[in-house]
């Protein structure tokens, strides 16, 4: 079983904005990445963080099942259609998502608390804080 963990933060909303993902299989973690966007929202860099990690598994993993993990309950009920997307930039997000999705297995989006999101919020906090502060 492939497991992602994806997140994304914007310090301000919008502001300053990053994403971040981990992905585990079996349990172990195969591959983290994360990245500056620029200012932007919260919601924004969460789908941002999704695609990246979408990519890479279809790149990586091909026609494999995944249960995906955010903690943006925004994201996880828009993905499954219980809320409408009414911003067109993450209409248009989601529409990549979708496309994305054709190149892989069954992928299950699962909503999570924040506290176990550690990881993928900790490379969040690593490109913020490098882009904004330099270190």
């Amino acid at each position: 079983m492939i497991d992602v963990f994806c997140d994304g933060g914007a310090r301000g909303n919008p502001g300053p904005a990053a994403w971040g993902f981990v992905i585990k299989v079996g349990g172990r973690t195969t591959k983290e990445d994360c990245g500056y966007i620029g200012i932007a929202t919260n919601n924004f860099a969460e789908y941002t963080a999704l695609v990246k990690a979408l990519s890479y598994l279809r790149e990586n993993f091909g026609g494999e099942t995944a249960k995906v993990y955010l903690d943006s309950k925004l994201a996880v009920s828009q993905l499954s259609g219980e809320y409408k997307i009414k911003n067109l930039t993450i209409a248009r997000l989601v529409r990549v998502v979708r496309e994305i999705e054709k190149g892989l297995g069954n992928i299950v989006y699962n909503h999570i608390p924040r506290e176990r999101n550690k990881e993928a919020d900790r490379l969040v906090n690593i490109a913020l804080n490098k882009n904004i502060y330099g270190a």
